[in-house]
């Protein structure tokens, strides 16, 4: 068998931790090849060997039969290997060509000739239906379009092997559909692509084989056509995994959260949340349905004090929280897990005990008269390491060091830790894998039971669904229907996430008023 790529008996340690365990990989010519792993397993430390950020402390790489060493990723990119980041590496302020020619500008008469350029990027764009302006200004693109120009990036350099490293993180679900689509024309072409991921869904969708690690070890490749999503789950963690969360009914109290006539205007002056009404209660989770762009940033942020809201009222515990500044609203009793776990969640350079103690360093345990109590801030940290199986050297290691989930992990736990009445949790679990997941979901059903409320925002249709007792649909800043998870599906949520109406007869609670029933395909005004 010819393979474009193998990884042979491939060994990463860092300190006294094995990142890599003696693991082989092979890539096909013209296959989709799936990398599948928990958080932390070694999956993005193995492809950062192939790219050539990392130096393997043995085993030997193999591009196209030849045995290569790639000591930086300028040689990964000669051998015609590129890699499409989970967190893009793109400058905001660049247009699109830019971006991509940086590094690699082409020159005439000594200046970089941009109109050669954009038009390669024009063809390369038309050639693997990418669909991206040239000129376009990173900073007014969607993120699923950044993504494409990562993949542009890639292609412009003459990349015949691509790794994609969980590139469906941060896309909704409509985006996800279409890099799918990409993927396979890339492979038609003649590209070869290693996936990084645990989404079983996406690797069932896509892939050819599926390799899988578990701790740093390789335990198995598989054809994806021999296997299904419950035999990868059961390799990927060592264990059954639950799918479908089984919780009793919701018994939903008093509201704790009641938003009214709410406008909030983005960083550009632009209307965001317009006018829009929300009420959640003790022992129930909502779930806010929508496509990134309909409010849902400016909303969560609004609540938790980031952003100012330009009319309407937000009432925590029947007090007026609107504008206050977030350590007031904090202490008010609510919990924020941030959807940008880098930008609002986490220190990166800071340890994992500081990043648990961030919300509350000022108060007893953790410090005395303005002096922190360290002993105690790493002692707790060693209890949240343990109960939500944090992946980490120590409680000393920088938050920076953390595989994404694992990052994720430690801000769930310092906010379910403090116990808010209500706990806003934007995209929890963007980044985990399904063992992750189901004990993120068990969670904020516990919180829901221990008579907590909940808000859930997310654009995994399934997640909204399979958590939620109510599910809040937003278009255009407004929540334009509520409906009972148990009574709808993922073609109508979809169907009222693009603003239509559906007609049928769904119950209302007690004060609740009945929302206005227009014909399939009607547009909301």
């Amino acid at each position: 068998m010819d393979y474009v790529i193998e990884m042979l008996n491939i060994t990463k340690v860092f300190g006294n931790f094995i990142a890599n365990d003696n693991i082989t990989l092979q890539l096909k010519k013209g296959e989709i090849h799936a990398l599948l792993g928990e958080n932390g397993a070694g999956k993005s430390t193995l492809m950062n060997v192939l790219f050539g950020l990392y130096q393997p402390d043995g085993g030997e790489i193999k591009v196209k039969g030849k045995k290569v060493k790639i000591t930086d990723p300028n040689v990964a990119n000669d051998l015609g290997i590129g890699m499409v980041h989970q967190h893009f590496m793109l400058v905001d302020t660049f247009n699109v060509t830019e971006n991509i020619i940086l590094g690699k500008e082409p020159t005439r008469g000594g200046k970089v000739n941009i109109k050669e350029a954009a038009k390669e990027i024009k063809r390369l764009s038309n050639l693997y239906g990418l669909d991206v302006d040239p000129y376009a200004m990173v900073e007014d693109i969607s993120v699923g379009m950044q993504q494409r120009v990562e993949i542009l990036k890639t292609l412009y350099r003459g990349a015949e092997i691509l790794i994609f490293d969980e590139p469906t993180a941060a896309l909704t679900p409509q985006e996800i559909t279409e890099l799918m689509e990409i993927m396979k024309r890339l492979v038609k072409e003649g590209k070869s692509i290693i996936l990084i991921t645990h989404k079983l869904k996406e690797i069932m969708e896509v892939a050819d084989r599926v390799t899988v690690i578990r701790r740093g070890k390789g335990l198995k490749t598989l054809n994806v056509s021999d296997t299904n999503p419950t035999e990868l789950a059961s390799l990927m963690v060592g264990r059954d995994v639950i799918f479908s969360m089984e919780k009793k009914p919701a018994e939903p109290k008093e509201p704790v959260l009641k938003v009214k006539n709410l406008v909030v205007k983005d960083y550009r002056g632009t209307e965001k949340v317009n006018r829009l009404n929300l009420e959640i209660h003790r022992g129930e989770i909502l779930g806010i349905a929508g496509v990134d762009g309909n409010g849902q940033t400016e909303l969560i942020e609004a609540i938790t004090g980031l952003r100012k809201a330009e009319s309407g009222t937000i009432e925590l515990n029947g007090k007026n929280i609107t504008n206050l500044k977030p350590r007031k609203v904090t202490e008010s009793g609510l919990g924020h897990i941030p959807q940008d776990r880098h930008r609002h969640g986490l220190v990166l350079n800071f340890t994992v005990g500081e990043n648990v103690a961030l919300q509350t360093y000022y108060k007893k345990p953790f410090s005395k008269m303005g002096i922190l109590n360290h002993k105690a801030i790493y002692s707790k940290a060693r209890e949240l390491i343990k109960q939500y199986d944090i992946r980490t050297q120590s409680e000393y290691t920088p938050a920076r060091a953390l595989s994404g989930g694992n990052q994720q992990k430690i801000i769930i736990g310092r906010e379910i830790e403090r116990d808010p009445d209500l706990l806003i949790a934007a995209q929890p679990t963007r980044g985990l894998d399904v063992g992750a997941i189901e004990f993120i979901h068990k969670r904020l059903i516990e919180q829901r039971d221990n008579g907590k409320a909940v808000l859930l925002v997310s654009f995994e249709l399934d997640e909204v669904m399979n958590v939620s007792d109510r599910i809040a649909v937003i278009f255009e800043g407004q929540i334009i229907d509520i409906v009972d998870p148990k009574e709808t599906n993922e073609e109508e949520l979809g169907l009222l996430m693009a603003g239509q109406k559906i007609q049928r007869k769904h119950k209302t609670k007690a004060g609740e008023k009945q929302s206005p029933t227009v014909k399939e395909g009607e547009k909301i005004e």
